[in-house]
């Protein structure tokens, strides 16, 4: 089976399952909330399961997106999961120009890994529009 990247507009058990280990640390009430507040949410699926997830908070009149929470499970990483997860994100948001996810979203002991991935997605570390730390392309 084909590995594919789905906008999820609502959230079924299996769904939910499998956010709960890409995120264990969150609930399925944050993912609903997040989702019900017109915000996106991204997922890889292969063979009818989810293995990654990024949450997308997009101002299209503006051109420009923030990437939240971008996690793939670590059983399934170092297999170009997460990034086709951002490539194809990106080309389903065509109206935005303007990508950024910042350095406080991800913890200091990943930071250096998450820098290296960054840059083969074609982002580059700067400071932000917000002034904070983090990668834009």
């Amino acid at each position: 089976m084909k590995l594919t990247i789905e906008r999820l507009v609502e959230l079924n058990s299996d769904d939910i399952r499998d956010l709960g280990k890409v995120w264990p640390e969150q609930q399925p009430e944050a993912w609903q909330a997040w989702l019900e507040a017109g915000n996106a949410l991204f997922a890889a699926r292969f063979n009818d399961r989810l293995l990654g997830a990024v949450k997308v908070f997009a101002d299209k009149s503006k051109g420009f997106a923030t990437l939240h929470d971008l996690c793939v499970r670590e059983v399934t990483r170092r297999r170009g999961v997460g990034l086709y997860l951002i490539e194809d994100t990106l080309r389903q948001l065509p109206d935005i120009n303007v990508w950024q996810l910042a350095a406080s979203e991800v913890p200091t002991e990943n930071r250096e890994e998450m820098d290296a991935f960054m840059k083969a997605c074609g982002f580059n570390f700067c400071e932000l529009s917000n002034g904070e730390q983090g990668w834009q392309s």
